[in-house]
């Protein structure tokens, strides 16, 4: 098992920054190696409802990969699981708010998949997966760089 997680503080209100993770559609503006994501089922930003994401794969080919929100508190709280593609992962982001912007943590963890007995066995499979975590939780810098130069609305 892998685990990360990185904080940012954003100068933005918290619901601000709660609605636009909610709307998964918007994780290719910040999130390296998500192409493109829709709705799949469910109604759009609620617990339940699965959106599937096209990734960057090694090849360079984009992977399905099918995210769940399993978790929505307005202003809180947004936790998350990939239920298909290549890599499982479970996640939220939590937010607080702080002075006048919104300090927002993104946890993430993933356990190694496949039948890669040999490469556990010396501990690389666990390696690869730490460094990959590690990478997407520090994409936080990202959105906070995207939402704030965005003009805050009313």
């Amino acid at each position: 098992m892998a685990f990360a997680e990185h904080e940012v503080l954003i100068r933005r209100d918290a619901m601000a920054v709660y609605l636009y993770l909610l709307d998964a559609t918007n994780l290719p503006l910040w999130r390296e190696g998500v192409r493109s994501v829709k709705l799949l089922q469910g109604p759009a930003g609620t617990k339940g409802a699965v959106y599937r994401q096209m990734v960057a794969g090694r090849s360079g080919l984009s992977i399905p990969a099918d995210l769940e929100i399993t978790q929505a508190r307005p202003g809180a709280e947004i936790e998350f699981q990939v239920t298909s593609g290549p890599a499982n992962r479970t996640g939220g982001y939590y937010l607080s708010t702080e002075g006048s912007g919104t300090r927002v943590r993104f946890a993430l963890e993933a356990l190694p998949e496949g039948s890669f007995g040999f490469l556990d066995r010396l501990g690389l499979l666990n390696r690869m997966v730490q460094r990959s975590v590690c990478s997407e939780v520090a994409q936080l810098d990202r959105l906070k760089d995207v939402l704030e130069l965005q003009p805050a609305t009313q």
